[in-house]
C-alpha cells in the first residue's frame, strides 16, 4: 500500500503534483478515511477487485491518495499511486470540453447539424422495430452538436442492450481500433439510429462521433488536438491514446476472469497504437493526471494560471439539458440525476441511492474507473480499479465512504 506521497521517477516526465495536506485541515475526517482504507480492503482480500487507487481533494489540495492491493493478478507488484489504467468513458469529458472549447471560439454551435462536419449522416435512417423486424423510417430533424453532447442522437451502443439496432452494431464491428475515426464515423452513419433525434437519452457512440468533429474543424488528429489544447496547457504527461512499452509493468490489470460471474475479461492492449483514437473511450491515465483535469473543472475551468475553458461555458456543460419530453430508461442514469453536456448531473439531494449533493457531476469508465466533481463541497474525488463487473457496486460504495469523511 502506497502512502498520500507523489511519486518520483527520473527517467521520465512526471505530472507536477497538485499540492498536498493533512486530511483535518480540509475539513476531512482521518479516522474515516482509515475506515474507507479498511473497507477497500476487506474488497481486495474477498477477490472482489485486485487492487485501487483512491483520491479525495478538497479546497485546491489532496487530503487522501492511496494505492492498496495489486497492480495485476499475475504478479505481486504493489498497486502504485502512478500506475497507469484505461478510463474508457472518462475519455468523453476530455473531449467535451474540446468541443466546448471549439464553441467558445466560435467554430461551431449546439444546434449545428451534424452533417455540416460529418456529411455521411444527412441520410441516416431511423430503426423502428416491430414484431420483431426492422422498420427503416425517415428522421424527424437532424442530430445536433447538442444531442451528441447529451446523448440525445439516436446513436447507439453494443454494450448497452440487444435491440436490433444494437445487434447491427455488433455485426458491423463498430467496436474495432483499426479503423480510423474517419471511417468509424462513416461506419456508424451507415447504420440506422436508435429513436428519433432529441427523443432519448440513449447512452452511446456520439461522443466517438464528436471527435471526428473535433478533427474536422481543426485538421488534427483527435489525440493531436487533446494534447494541444487540454493535455498539455494541464501538464498531464501521461494521458494518451496508449501507453509506451516501456510502461508495460505500470499496466493495471483486471482478473482474467469476472470473480462474481466467472466470465472472461477482455479489455484492449494500452501498448498497441490504435488506428481509431476513441473519444469515446480510448485514453489510457493516472490519477495525478486525471486529477489536474479534476481540479481545473473544480476551479470553474483553469488551473496554474491556464485557461482551459470559460467558467460560465462550464456551469453550462454541468447543467441539466435533457427537457421533460426525453425519456430516460437506462441503468446508468439513477434516481435524481440527469445529463448535461458530458457529465451526469445530480438535480436532487435524494432519490439516488448514495450521497452527494445538488450540481455535483461525474461520469466513469466501463473498466472499472470514476470520478465526481462537488462545487458545493469544493471537492472531487477519484476511484481507480481494472474491475468491469464490479464498477456499479464500487461506485456507490466508494460515494458512501467518501461523504462519510467529509465534515
Amino acid at each position: 500500500m502506497t502512502s498520500q506521497t507523489a511519486p518520483t521517477q527520473a527517467s521520465r516526465p512526471r505530472t507536477p503534483a497538485l499540492p498536498f495536506a493533512r486530511p483535518e485541515t480540509l475539513g476531512l475526517s482521518q479516522p474515516r478515511l482509515q475506515r474507507m482504507r479498511a473497507a477497500l480492503q476487506r474488497e481486495i482480500d474477498k477477490g472482489t477487485t485486485p487492487g485501487v487507487v483512491t483520491m479525495v481533494a478538497r479546497r485546491g489540495q489532496v487530503g487522501w491518495f492511496e494505492a492498496q492491493g495489486r497492480q495485476s493478478p499475475a504478479a505481486d507488484t504493489p498497486m502504485a499511486t502512478d500506475s497507469l489504467f484505461r478510463i474508457f468513458s472518462m475519455t468523453k469529458p476530455l473531449v467535451s470540453v474540446a468541443i466546448a472549447q471549439l464553441l467558445e471560439a466560435g467554430q461551431l454551435l449546439l444546434t449545428d447539424p451534424l452533417e455540416k462536419f460529418i456529411p455521411e449522416f444527412a441520410d441516416q435512417k431511423v430503426g423502428v422495430e416491430n414484431n420483431g423486424k426492422l422498420e427503416l423510417v425517415p428522421r424527424a430533424r437532424s442530430i445536433m452538436i447538442h444531442d451528441l453532447l447529451r446523448h440525445t442522437s439516436g446513436i447507439a451502443y453494443e454494450i448497452t442492450g440487444d435491440g436490433l439496432v444494437q445487434r447491427m452494431y455488433r455485426e458491423a464491428k463498430v467496436y474495432r481500433l483499426d479503423i480510423t475515426n474517419a471511417e468509424h464515423a462513416r461506419l456508424i452513419a451507415g447504420l440506422p439510429l436508435i429513436c428519433q433525434p432529441g427523443a432519448e437519452w440513449n447512452y452511446s457512440r456520439s461522443t466517438d462521433i464528436l471527435g471526428r468533429v473535433v478533427e474536422v474543424i481543426s485538421g488534427k488528429p483527435l489525440g493531436a488536438y487533446l494534447a494541444d489544447h487540454i493535455l498539455s496547457p494541464l501538464r498531464m504527461t501521461e494521458t494518451g491514446f496508449g501507453a509506451a512499452r516501456e510502461n508495460e509493468g505500470r499496466l493495471a490489470q483486471p482478473f482474467p476472469k469476472d470473480p462474481w460471474t466467472g466470465e472472461r475479461i477482455v479489455l484492449f492492449d494500452p501498448l498497441e497504437k490504435p488506428a481509431m483514437e476513441s473519444g469515446g473511450g480510448g485514453l489510457v491515465s493516472t490519477a495525478m493526471d486525471y486529477a489536474r483535469f479534476c481540479q481545473m473543472l473544480l476551479n470553474g475551468g483553469t488551473l496554474d494560471g491556464e485557461t482551459i475553458i470559460g467558467r460560465k461555458t462550464l456551469q453550462f456543460m454541468a447543467s441539466d439539458h435533457l427537457a421533460p419530453s426525453v425519456k430516460v430508461d437506462s441503468p446508468l442514469m439513477s434516481p435524481g440525476h440527469s445529463f448535461g453536456l458530458g457529465f451526469a448531473v445530480r438535480t436532487h439531494q435524494g432519490m439516488a441511492p448514495f450521497a452527494g449533493s445538488v450540481g455535483q457531476y461525474f461520469w466513469s469508465g466501463m473498466a472499472g474507473t470514476f470520478f465526481w466533481i462537488d462545487p458545493t463541497e469544493d471537492l472531487f474525488a477519484i476511484f481507480l480499479s481494472q474491475g468491469p463487473g464490479q464498477r456499479e457496486y464500487f461506485r456507490t460504495l466508494i460515494r458512501s465512504l467518501v461523504y462519510a469523511t467529509v465534515e
